[in-house]
């Protein structure tokens, strides 16, 4: 079975549904994935040593503007294979391999270790092991010694100013009786970032004549805006978490306009979007999406005018 596949009968047991996979064009994502408010968009790369910084960039911006989470799922990092229940980063974006996601979404048991540039570590209940220490009358610097570390160490775990390695996690949960480590949300959603509205959109003002006019209509307007290099759609436009736009714009050149359109349809589904296709005709294009022509423009004046379409 192939990888991709494999992760998609994962998420569909775990009652997830899944989107169209992106197949039009070079996308920096192969699909998205929702089951009730938790949406992630998923790249599936067999060796993540081969991932661009271009894609990761650009896919942590999608999963940013949405609101959603990015995953990376993998099984190698140049060359030598990730380990299961582990947690990895590439790039900011999270990496985890198909049997970890299935033990997350199938049997909710979550990761624990991380794999960081010094070796593998996790987080700390900093509050539980102090409210632990004081329970069975111990000083810092005496359960500092019991477990090996210094008092400067243990401060910094109570006060959740340091992550500890595996061995020194052990210890504690050994010496203290009770649990310390957290386990790893890895769906953890996107915080938006702030950019400059035509910064993100630079490259599309440049590249698309009608969606730069589209984009300078609302660039007063206090919207997130995201312009893609690598993905079925060219832009995604968010006022709220109601609104919420992705479209793509036509190119005269393009043959298989209509298989990006139904994976733009389905990835708006997914993420709770609104499609639209910007297009000089609306003849040439002949599937069920809202479109926006050339004589459309001037009844666009603020981002809910797309939702009108």
């Amino acid at each position: 079975m192939r990888r991709t596949e494999k992760v998609e009968e994962i998420l569909k047991k775990a009652g997830f549904h899944i989107s169209e996979r992106c197949f039009s064009r070079p996308s920096c994502f192969d699909f998205a994935a929702r089951k009730d408010e938790k949406i992630i968009i998923i790249k599936i790369q067999q060796d993540i040593g081969n991932l661009s910084p271009t894609d990761s960039s650009e896919l942590k911006m999608i999963s940013e503007c949405i609101t959603a989470s990015s995953l990376l799922i993998s099984s190698k990092t140049g060359g030598k294979p990730l380990e299961d229940d582990t947690v990895y980063s590439r790039y900011n974006v999270l990496v985890i391999t198909p049997k970890t996601l299935e033990n997350i979404v199938l049997h909710k048991t979550y990761p624990l270790v991380r794999a960081g540039p010094g070796g593998y570590y996790v987080e700390i209940d900093g509050e539980a092991i102090r409210k632990r220490r004081m329970e069975l009358g111990l000083s810092i610097g005496e359960l500092a010694e019991m477990i090996g570390i210094s008092r400067r160490t243990l401060y910094g775990y109570e006060r959740k100013m340091a992550k500890a390695s595996v061995s020194a996690a052990y210890n504690l949960i050994w010496t203290l009786g009770i649990p310390v480590v957290r386990p790893i949300d890895v769906f953890v959603k996107a915080e938006r970032k702030s950019r400059s509205f035509l910064k993100t959109a630079r490259h599309v003002i440049v590249k698309h004549k009608l969606l730069r006019k589209i984009l300078m209509k609302l660039a007063g307007h206090e919207i997130a805006a995201v312009s893609t290099r690598k993905a079925p759609f060219d832009f995604i436009i968010k006022v709220h978490e109601e609104i919420k736009i992705v479209g793509g714009v036509a190119d005269a050149k393009e043959e298989n306009v209509e298989r990006r359109i139904e994976e733009i349809k389905s990835f708006s589904d997914i993420v709770r979007a609104h499609p639209v296709f910007v297009t000089e005709d609306k003849k040439k294009v002949k599937e069920d999406i809202p479109l926006i022509c050339s004589k459309d423009l001037s009844k666009i004046r603020k981002p809910e005018d797309f939702v009108n379409f």
